[in-house]
């Protein structure tokens, strides 16, 4: 079966949920709690990563397809990031967080133990993490035309800095 065919991947789907609380629901933490080895997940991960990728990404990216097709536009970019970013913060504003609530602790699948403070830090720097890798892209266009000025471009010396998520 090399082919979609809609109704039998929603019948796939339809089950999976079922099919998970079948297997896991009220099996000790031995079962649940432990993982394969370094760098991978446990079955606490892989449920949390299933929730995530329904809530934002298969439904959302099959929509995009159906507007969009293969590309946007610069500016239809644009304005999507500025609307969704204005529902997110809008959002954040509703949780009504508290100075007490920043010290709450959480877990990350990768990194472990993990607070509420850090989360939104970790937000507000991603966004310069991609400000100045798009400063890069931008700066990398005259990176000739500049000439014996390059070796003072420190933007023009720079190859990024992150790790791997």
């Amino acid at each position: 079966m090399s082919q979609l065919h809609m109704e039998d991947a929603v019948a796939l789907l339809s089950r999976t949920p079922a099919a998970l609380d079948a297997l896991l629901r009220g099996l000790p933490p031995i079962w649940t709690d432990h993982n394969e080895g370094q760098g991978t997940w446990n079955v606490r991960g892989v449920l949390a990563h299933l929730i995530q990728a329904d809530r934002v990404n298969w439904i959302v990216r099959a929509r995009h397809i159906l507007e969009h097709g293969d590309a946007r536009s610069l500016t239809a970019l644009l304005d999507e990031f500025a609307r969704q970013r204005a529902e997110k913060l809008a959002e954040l504003r509703a949780l009504r967080i508290e100075s007490p609530d920043l010290g709450r602790p959480g877990h990350h699948r990768a990194l472990g133990a993990v607070t509420l403070s850090q989360l939104l830090a970790a937000w507000a720097v991603h966004d310069l993490t991609h400000l100045h890798q798009i400063s890069r892209i931008l700066a990398h266009q005259y990176s000739d035309a500049v000439g014996p000025w390059r070796k003072f471009l420190g933007v023009l010396h720079c190859n990024g800095h992150s790790e791997p998520a």
